[in-house]
């Protein structure tokens, strides 16, 4: 390599050209006279700069207050020098940007424009590696500039977002805390231009889940009030790639703010993301440098925090803070040392120089030379600084790079050819050294078949990490069986992937992933089978003929196909799922939790068809053991928030981690329920007398033809175990709702005790929380009991008015006066004989003229639902009045149904796993102390630990269970009592635990409509007659007086006349003082 000659050049050349353009009159004289002297320096070489004093009497021409046509003259030259120059320049032009934006403050709009120009014209030469050079003089003339100038600063930093975002990125953590005091400046137009310029670089993190956050994340920067909201949102974000240092440089201030925010829940939030987002960075050095800064304030909360579990939270946070690296007492001994690092860059490069370039030092004489001439030094300067970064990012595979960092700014004194040896050489020389540094560690993995996906990732949502730095390593034709417990994030990691949020996961141009969900979620329930198919956008390529066929595979008819989506069972909607993605011809097949709502028969066919597609790879996730036993070829276990591989099917595995036995049997191992006792029923003392009975019932859903339930009639007392079974689509869940209240029949008359209350978990159970989201789990059962009944039973279809019962509200009644009254509404009950009587609120009178009216005028009237409606609200009154609501209290009763006491109270509900929202759904059914208590497929989310606590729980409580499942393992160990549903007809099997085919009551309420129900198939013993005393609380039953022998009459003893001539007394005494109906003085109350 040889230096290039430079043209001869003189002081005589230069000295008329500055001088035409210090005194250039106009605009277009100076730009004039720029170029002449531009193209006169790209002639003479870069060093006329300094050697010429151009640059010297540039900055000159712009500091001269005097004269505003010398500072127009200077910027229009740096414009020119630039622009004809080139990117070589362009660490030679860097020190006069200051004075340029000195003359944004300028008075004269034309020094402002030539100064805005100058500058961009500058700032263009600069490549993305340089950033960080640029950026520290950028934010030094930020610190010390005029607001006009810090305007423009701000505006500079912020155009490099869309040619360098990945540079800016990595200088997010050094600008950033420049340019937030900005925020705080007293002239708007600076505030303005800092959130404009914090926003724009806060968008080159590439980090997906934190995009959404940055409007709030830049507006906590200028607004502390916007931070409890803030974390808030970020609690609740499931975060899925790695968190790298640009994401921290944004989060850390805002961590900041929070921990020295009063509020514990604030606090509580903060440190749990802390500790988190520490996991989620791989580099410890990134880690510790970042999140030092917080080690103070969770210090501060893990040793005063008023709540034991926020300083338990802190002290976590601080454990993990500390095993990263992380201290309080300073950087870390691990940070970068840029300084040294250039220094040593920069002897390299001296040392690689052509030695005509070199001079000796005259101040150590025999020691290392230098560069020849200034400009030259202060060139290999930047260029050290950029392969000191260069260097540290050990990039030595990208020629490109060191050719735009090295060749490019060596060129004007070696030549263009020389300059690509030249970076070439330096390129060689650091790559030795780092070579030499590191050993090059290759793994050699021997594993059979094709190599699907090897995917390092880490998954969390918000605060709760699930997975960290774990491998999904995943081959074709393999199925996956994956085992964890509930809340581990075993349908997170399904959704992650269906959604292509796994960090480095093949797109689906690559790997083709397809989920099948247990339910249609968001789909369009009015269109036949056939069309839903059709109408699928990933589809419309596919004949109706292949898609007739799969659908005929998987067991739809003709008649079938023709049906709504939306009248289809739970089961049917599966299979329905399971036939779309057939369709899809996918790689990779997700199946999340597909057993659910499939009969024994399906789950045989289902069994076949995967093993029988060897082509297909699936991950499964499954509660039922014995479809995993055999299907799946590999267990991938949650262990240790690490994803762990072991071939073999579930036997093989638990063979391996007896602990993992639960898997197979329903006995509660690590997890316990507890149920609360089921509360008294008003007037029941035998727990064989009926209280919930459907007689002779059918029901047709709309748009069907044929009847889902017909002419079905079945009855349960306190003490059955009613196991309900048959196949998909048979009419279950709709006999169950019937029960429940939940729809109404349109033929037979449905039962009730007036004063029971029914805990009903559905098949699609989550619908009951669909609407509180945003809650807690806690805030949610408070809510919904607050005023002390369940605010969601007046719900129910069975308790809606319709209109024609609105109408109803205007008959008249006529008093014993003859005066006419209309109905308002009831306000109270009380017992009356055999039955009861109702406060009744006249429409337009005062209360002081309530009456009370018996039970059986309003139902002759047709007030059924009125008075349903309140019975509904005592008997729930009744159970949930009695408990305090308080978080503590709702915490423990959750704690006893299996849901963690922490996710219970801090975690909302739109972060729960599916296990966890049925074990809030089933306390939140159970908080009012139900006596019957309903469960339509609990096993369909529930691990198989958290079944067998569920199956513990149920034999060991006191109230009556009714359960529909498909897993015939837990309904046969519970349920004695078996209610075969098939084609709308029930057929009873086992032991019924209904002796008595009736209420307690011994007779219908007039006007009722009750139609005779079907009498009991067991006698009833002749002493429970004596079961039901007088003023019993339960709905009458016709017909069953006659089911009794009349007993012979006693002649009644003087003692016993005595005794009712006072009862009698006493209650015409409170007659006369209460009001009500006359009570009547018969022969029958002779007894107590």
């Amino acid at each position: 390599m040889s230096p290039v000659a430079m043209p001869a050049s003189s002081d005589l050349q230069f000295a008329p050209l500055l001088e035409a353009l210090r005194s250039a009159p106009t605009g277009p004289d100076a730009k004039a006279a720029a170029d002449r002297l531009a193209r006169e320096v790209s002639k003479a070489g870069l060093d006329s700069l300094n050697d010429y004093n151009v640059l010297s009497s540039l900055h000159a021409y712009a500091t001269n207050k005097k004269s505003g046509y010398e500072r127009e003259s200077a910027a229009i030259a740096f414009q020119s020098l630039a622009s004809t120059l080139g990117s070589p320049s362009a660490p030679l032009l860097l020190p006069s940007l200051h004075i340029l934006f000195d003359l944004y403050a300028d008075k004269g709009d034309v020094v402002r424009t030539a100064a805005k120009s100058a500058v961009k014209a500058i700032l263009q030469l600069f490549p993305p590696e340089s950033i960080r050079i640029v950026f520290r003089n950028l934010e030094n003339i930020l610190d010390s500039g005029k607001w006009q100038t810090k305007v423009g600063v701000l505006d500079a930093l912020r155009s490099f977002v869309a040619s360098a975002g990945d540079a800016v990125a990595a200088e997010l953590g050094n600008v950033l805390p420049k340019v937030e005091p900005a925020m705080h400046d007293t002239k708007k137009e600076v505030t303005s231009a800092a959130v404009k310029c914090a926003t724009s670089l806060c968008t080159t993190v590439a980090n997906p889940d934190l995009a959404p956050h940055i409007p709030v994340l830049v507006k906590c920067m200028s607004d502390s009030d916007s931070v409890p909201a803030c974390i808030k949102a970020l609690s609740s974000t499931t975060f899925v790639a790695e968190v790298t240092s640009p994401a921290l440089a944004v989060l850390v201030p805002l961590l900041i703010r929070a921990l020295n925010d009063r509020s514990m829940e604030v606090q509580r939030r903060t440190v749990v993301v802390v500790d988190n987002l520490v996991k989620l960075v791989r580099d410890p050095n990134v880690a510790a440098t970042y999140l030092s800064p917080l080690v103070d304030g969770v210090s501060k909360i893990a040793k005063g925090a008023a709540f034991p579990e926020v300083r338990a939270f802190g002290e976590a946070a601080l454990s993990t803070l500390h095993k990263s690296g992380a201290s309080s007492s300073g950087h870390p001994p691990t940070r970068r040392n840029i300084e040294s690092e250039t220094a040593d860059a920069f002897a390299a490069l001296v040392t690689l120089l052509p030695n005509e370039l070199l001079v000796m030092s005259s101040a150590t004489p025999n020691g290392p030379h230098t560069a020849s001439s200034p400009l030259l030094a202060k060139s290999l300067e930047f260029q050290a600084s950029l392969v000191a970064d260069i260097v540290h990012a050990r990039n030595f595979t990208d020629k490109e790079i060191w050719d735009r960092c090295v060749a490019l700014y060596a060129g004007p004194w070696l030549g263009e050819e020389d300059g690509l040896k030249f970076a070439e050489t330096v390129r060689s020389h650091f790559q030795a050294i780092d070579q030499a540094k590191h050993a090059v560690a290759v793994e050699n993995v021997d594993e059979e078949g094709e190599l699907l996906c090897d995917t390092l990732f880490s998954l969390a949502y918000g605060a709760l990490l699930l997975l960290s730095h774990t491998k999904l390593r995943l081959f074709r034709g393999r199925r996956y069986g994956i085992l964890g417990t509930n809340g581990s994030g075993k349908s997170t990691l399904m959704r992650s992937l269906r959604d292509g949020k796994v960090e480095n996961f093949p797109p689906q141009s690559q790997l083709r992933c397809v989920m099948v969900e247990h339910s249609l979620q968001g789909e369009d329930g009015s269109l036949s089978v056939l069309d839903f198919i059709a109408a699928d956008k990933a589809l419309v390529n596919v004949p109706r003929s292949d898609i007739r066929n799969q659908l005929v595979e998987v067991g739809f008819d003709d008649a079938r196909q023709a049906e709504v989506v939306g009248g289809l069972s739970g089961g049917w909607k599966m299979k329905l799922e399971l036939a779309r993605a057939m369709l899809y011809n996918a790689d990779l097949l997700l199946l999340d939790e597909p057993t659910n709502h499939l009969d024994r028969a399906s789950v045989k066919w289902l069994e076949q068809y995967l093993i029988a597609h060897s082509n297909v790879t699936c991950l499964i996730i499954s509660h039922d053991s014995g479809f995993l036993d055999n299907v799946t070829t590999d267990i991938i276990h949650y262990e240790t928030k690490k994803l762990v591989y072991y071939p073999g099917n579930l036997s093989t595995f638990v063979a391996k981690h007896p602990e993992a036995k639960s898997y197979y049997t329903l006995a509660a191992t690590s997890v316990k329920f507890a149920f609360p006792p089921p509360g008294s029923l008003m007037g029941v003392r035998s727990n064989t007398r009926a209280i919930l009975k459907l007689a002779n019932c059918t029901f047709t859903y709309p748009g069907r033809s044929t009847p889902s339930l017909f002419n079905v009639s079945c009855a349960l007392s306190l003490s059955s175990r009613v196991g309900i079974i048959g196949p998909n689509g048979a009419g279950k869940s709709t006999l169950v709702k019937l029960l429940t209240g939940e729809t109404i029949p349109q033929e037979g008359i449905v039962y009730k005790h007036p004063a029971l209350r029914v805990g009903y978990v559905s098949q699609h159970a989550t619908h009951h929380i669909e609407r509180h989201l945003e809650k807690t789990p806690v805030a949610y059962i408070q809510w919904r009991f607050q005023d002390g009944h369940d605010r969601e039973i007046l719900e129910k279809a069975t308790r809606v008015l319709t209109d024609e019962e609105k109408a109803l509200l205007d008959q008249e009644w006529v008093g014993k006066d003859g005066t006419k009254r209309k109905l308002e509404m009831i306000m109270g009950r009380q017992k009356l004989k055999k039955s009861f009587q109702y406060e009744v609120k006249w429409r337009g009178l005062d209360h002081k003229f309530n009456t009370w009216v018996p039970r059986d005028d309003l139902l002759g009237k047709g007030y059924t639902k009125l008075v349903q409606q309140f019975d509904d609200l005592e008997s729930s009154r009744e159970g949930a009045g009695s408990r305090e609501t308080s978080a503590v209290l709702v915490r423990k009763h959750l704690e006893d149904i299996g849901l963690d006491g922490d996710i219970a109270q801090y975690n909302e509900i739109s972060g729960l796993s599916g296990g966890q929202k049925i074990k809030l759904v089933i306390a939140a059914c159970l908080w009012n102390n139900p006596q019957i208590c309903v469960l339509d497929e609990p096993s369909n989310f529930l691990d198989r630990e958290a079944l067998g606590g569920l199956a513990v729980a149920i034999k060991e409580w006191a109230g009556a269970v009714v359960i529909i499942s498909h897993n015939n393992e837990f309904v046969s160990a519970l349920c004695p009592e078996i209610w075969n549903v098939d084609a709308g007809k029930l057929t009873h099997q086992g032991k019924v635990a209904v002796v008595e085919d009736a209420f307690a009551d011994a007779k219908s309420p007039k006007g009722s409509g009750a139609n005779t129900p079907v009498r009991s198939r067991l006698q009833t013993p002749a002493g429970s007659a004596s079961g039901t005393p007088v003023g019993s609380g339960a709905e009458d039953s016709s017909g069953l007086a006659n089911a009794f022998a009349k007993k012979k009459k006693k002649k009644p003893t003087r003692n016993m006349m005595k005794a009712q001539e006072e009862r009698r007394r006493l209650r015409k005494l409170h007659w006369l003082t209460h009001g009500g109906p006359k009570p009547e003085d018969t022969d029958s109350d002779i007894e107590v």
